[in-house]
């Protein structure tokens, strides 16, 4: 199969798509360059393009179960702290030596928790990132689902959820670094963590796991389980009178998507440097759904680009005009909603067919 058959089902739009992740799987090793060269990419702007990525990454989490399966997750937050704080565990460790983390230390810890034990480890911090989320994921959406909980109702639930878990991470005696969380991160596998080499390897290893995660869920949503999660979204009722067991249906794509945002939050945290509760502000979930919906739900190419669009113009206001941004970013999915229904990619359509 072609590699633009799996990016897009148009043409011209497969060669498009193509061109801008050849773009973001280049530009990371401009920042190797000499700092006099014309094409030299300062470390701001290296670690600016691989966080917008990792969010951009969530969206395309989000996509496939709020645009496909018609589940609207106000608490994909949680899961991107949850694969965060999984790797930061092992940064942490990295950083320490043998002794332990600083913030147990000056809340005069004597050991390390159960579960911090084997965090020192790359390989096992890696398998966390993935079961942290994917297991709390399966238990959560599994009697949500079961319970036939939906629409408003679930949506509230997850936020809930992500609100309490922000309250029990802020608290000092849970391990996790309090208010505070987890920084001061110095090295990954024994390499310096802000030198350029590997500011640049993150950055590309995140467009990497971008551009896998797109693939691979295009190609996914191109076969029957695609079809069926649709079928969810459109009439969950009368696909259950055809036979569909849809729960397995709609738990293994929260899952997924759960994982997804988790390695999001791994890939995050050693280019922001941090990484505490604040992540799982329930405002942030909203925002994840306002990338969705502007970019276009149900097009997985749609939310990537909202996330950079959003994000790019978060990082002027918030610092040109802080106190308004809020404000903007209500204003901004008031207008999506209203006139733009299909997000920028809709937009796209529109101007293709001529109707302007």
């Amino acid at each position: 199969m072609k590699i633009t058959a799996l990016l897009s089902d148009k043409p011209y739009s497969a060669i498009a798509i193509a061109i801008c992740f050849a773009v973001l799987l280049i530009l990371p090793w401009f920042h190797l360059l000499p700092q006099d060269s014309s094409l030299y990419l300062s470390a701001y702007w290296v670690t600016l393009i691989g966080k917008i990525m990792c969010l951009a990454l969530v969206a395309l989490a989000l996509d496939l179960v709020w645009g496909y399966a018609g589940i609207l997750s106000l608490g994909h937050g949680l899961y991107f702290a949850l694969g965060g704080y999984a790797f930061g565990m092992y940064l942490m460790r990295e950083s320490a030596g043998d002794q332990l983390p600083d913030f147990m230390r000056f809340l005069s810890w004597t050991e390390l928790p159960w579960y911090w034990v084997g965090t020192q480890h790359f390989v096992w911090a890696l398998a966390l990132v993935v079961l942290v989320p994917g297991v709390i994921a399966f238990i959560f959406g599994f009697f949500a689902f079961r319970s036939k909980i939906k629409g408003v109702y679930f949506s509230i639930i997850t936020q809930a959820m992500t609100f309490a878990a922000a309250l029990l991470f802020f608290r000092n005696e849970t391990g996790f670094g309090g208010n505070n969380g987890f920084t001061g991160f110095k090295t990954i596998l024994g390499m310096d963590i802000t030198s350029a080499s590997m500011r640049a390897s993150l950055c590309f290893l995140t467009a990497v796991v971008l551009l896998l995660s797109f693939i691979g869920l295009r190609r996914l949503m191109n076969k029957p389980y695609g079809r069926v999660l649709g079928a969810i979204r459109d009439s969950e009722n009368r696909l259950q009178y055809l036979g569909y067991r849809t729960l397995w249906y709609k738990l293994s794509a929260w899952v997924i998507s759960a994982v997804i945002a988790g390695i999001a939050g791994a890939l995050y945290v050693p280019q922001a440097g941090i990484i505490n509760p604040s992540e799982m502000n329930p405002v942030n979930s909203i925002e994840m759904a306002v990338w969705v919906a502007a970019g276009g739900r149900g097009t997985l190419i749609g939310p990537i680009l909202g996330a950079g669009l959003i994000n790019g113009v978060k990082t002027y206001f918030t610092v040109a005009y802080p106190e308004a941004w809020l404000l903007i970013l209500g204003a901004l999915f008031i207008v999506v909603t209203i006139f733009l229904p299909k997000g920028v990619i809709g937009l796209f359509e529109r101007f293709k067919k001529g109707d302007h």
